[in-house]
């Protein structure tokens, strides 16, 4: 057999190893719970979406220009 065959029988194998059907809680635990406000159930992929806060959008710095400071008579040297 050519190497070529030997892993194109390997990668199928490998393949038809998967696990066919839902995923199901093992005994002693149970799914997670729906929040109260939930309109449909939650599925695996609503599950494993990230929040906003995890990966927040670009934020513009609200400058747009530079721009020359106003003297601030509370901004002194420190004490010796």
């Amino acid at each position: 057999m050519s190497p070529r065959a030997l892993l194109l029988a390997a990668a199928l194998l490998l393949a038809a190893c998967g696990k066919q059907g839902a995923l199901r809680p093992v005994a002693p635990n149970t799914p997670p719970q729906q929040p109260a406000d939930a309109v449909r159930p939650i599925t695996p992929d609503d599950m494993l979406k990230l929040p906003p806060q995890a990966i927040p959008g670009r934020v513009d710095d609200p400058l747009s220009r530079s721009e020359a400071r106003p003297d601030d008579r509370f901004n002194l040297p420190p004490p010796r």
